[in-house]
């Protein structure tokens, strides 16, 4: 096994124990990016070699001090593009921001950087975060660890894919809109997302109302995922709605057992969702190893008009979108300079009225208060993590499913709203391979308000047992090397 092959919480305990030094996992790491990432584009703005190498030695001159930083102590991070990071290309994949440099760190990376990690660079990701396909004009596009003719997922499609080709022990990422989870199940590592305010962001033109976003923690094993929200978790007071409530996840994560646990699957909606043939049945064949250890999976519904909360996700995805295109648009010129998906975003955002704002906001408390219902009886609900296979690169979003037309460019993405409308946390944990292409695929596992240790549990149970155990292929479905 080579140091790259190490999960994160390994090397930190590795390089902790002076089993490896700092300079030798970050040689490590150097090599293996340029080995794999010209074949897959998934880390951009790569750092100078000969500094990086310095800071590595910095790391371990503290060492040798008795001095640590944290778990991340060493540990190369490449922040994904949609976060500030300070003196480093902050490009959101949009050529009006190609040559935005900022001269401060977003909450998230300060906390990173504080427990002592080493920016290599940034992970790729679509146009202002904007559809699940990681492409943009400013470094192309990212392609699908097991398979490079197909898409990466997205919006934190560089980070999924780094993690499983080994480039980085553990990702950052963020998810709107499956952001986290849907690249996970497509590049077979784990993807949380946190519960509403777990992981507070900063800077933020709004910490009111635009909280359908959160940052979180990638990786490949569950303890990965858990030690980073660690470092990620926590109140600061620049969010007021932010969780003031902290704990050790990756301490408690092994703590459970599943016996009488009871898990919801909600599988297609009653059909109410287009899914392509095989998804389900992988997923159903996953959640059900959990009976071996003692817990129980049942049929569930979510009991509400789906169509009338899809068009609840629409306003609130309009009002939140076009806020953000809409500084970029001061300039009129810029229009031809921001893509279509992200004009349209922008463009539905000018209909809205204010009371359907607030219609919308009524909604969206009557559907908080069904999944709270629904938690009386279940423990966690579950869905697949996409309603698609790993796309042809070259398109930019599927036209159909199943022979089900698609009326947006994020249609397709639907399966992922209902933990996001409800703040709820929720994992997206690798499930398997299909059958007849070969290509991996995830199921989202949702929790209780602030059920953020007990969903990182049930994963841990579920990988105990062989399920949502990742295995990190490199491009072209060879093992690392």
């Amino acid at each position: 096994m080579t140091i790259t092959d190490l999960d994160a919480d390994a090397l930190s305990r590795a390089i902790h124990a002076k089993d490896v030094s700092c300079r030798e996992v970050m040689r490590a790491t150097l090599n293996r990016i340029a080995a794999v990432n010209p074949q897959v584009n998934a880390i951009v703005s790569l750092q100078d070699e000969a500094d990086l190498l310095r800071q590595a030695d910095a790391r371990d001159a503290a060492l040798a001090r008795g001095e640590s930083l944290g778990w991340m102590h060493g540990m190369p991070q490449a922040i994904k593009d949609a976060a500030e990071t300070k003196g480093i290309p902050s490009t959101l994949g949009s050529p009006l921001l190609a040559d935005h440099v900022p001269d401060h760190d977003a909450l998230m990376v300060e906390r990173m950087k504080a427990a002592g990690c080493i920016v290599v660079g940034k992970t790729n990701t679509p146009e202002f975060g904007l559809g699940s396909h990681t492409f943009n004009e400013v470094f192309g596009v990212t392609r699908n660890a097991f398979d490079r003719t197909k898409s990466a997922g997205g919006s934190s499609g560089g980070a999924a894919v780094a993690l499983a080709t080994h480039m980085l022990p553990v990702a950052d990422g963020s998810d709107f809109m499956g952001s986290l989870r849907n690249p996970a199940g497509w590049n077979d590592v784990y993807g949380f997302r946190p519960s509403q305010g777990r992981v507070p962001r900063w800077p933020a033109a709004d910490v009111w109302v635009a909280l359908l976003s959160t940052e979180g923690p990638m990786g490949r094993t569950v303890r990965d995922v858990a030690a980073l929200l660690d470092v990620q978790a926590g109140w600061d007071a620049r969010a007021p709605l932010a969780i003031a409530a902290k704990e050790s996840y990756a301490a408690q994560v092994d703590d459970f057992d599943p016996r009488g646990v009871r898990i919801g699957w909600l599988g297609d909606l009653g059909g109410h969702l287009a899914m392509e043939p095989g998804i389900l049945d992988l997923c159903a064949r996953g959640l059900a190893r959990i009976e071996s250890a003692g817990g129980t999976v049942e049929a569930a519904s979510l009991g509400i008009d789906l169509d009338r909360l899809w068009q609840t996700w629409l306003t609130w995805r309009r009002w939140s979108v076009a806020a953000r295109i809409a500084p970029h648009l001061e300039n009129p010129a810029n229009r031809a300079r921001i893509k279509a998906e992200a004009l349209w975003e922008y463009d539905q955002g000018q209909a809205l009225t204010g009371m359907q704002t607030v219609e919308a906001a009524a909604e969206r408390t009557a559907f908080y208060a069904r999944m709270l219902a629904l938690f009386d009886r279940y423990d966690v609900l579950a869905l697949p993590s996409a309603q698609v296979w790993p796309f042809p690169v070259e398109w930019r979003w599927p036209q159909s499913i199943a022979g089900r037309t698609m009326d947006t460019y994020h249609r397709w993405m639907e399966v992922v709203i209902y933990a996001t409308l409800a703040g709820l946390p929720c994992i997206a944990m690798p499930v398997g391979f299909g059958e007849d292409n070969g290509l991996p695929m995830g199921v989202q596992l949702i929790g209780r308000p602030h059920g953020d240790l007990a969903v990182l549990q049930l994963a841990r149970a579920f990988e105990r047992i062989g399920v949502g155990s990742s295995q990190s292929l490199a491009p072209g479905g060879a093992h690392p090397a």
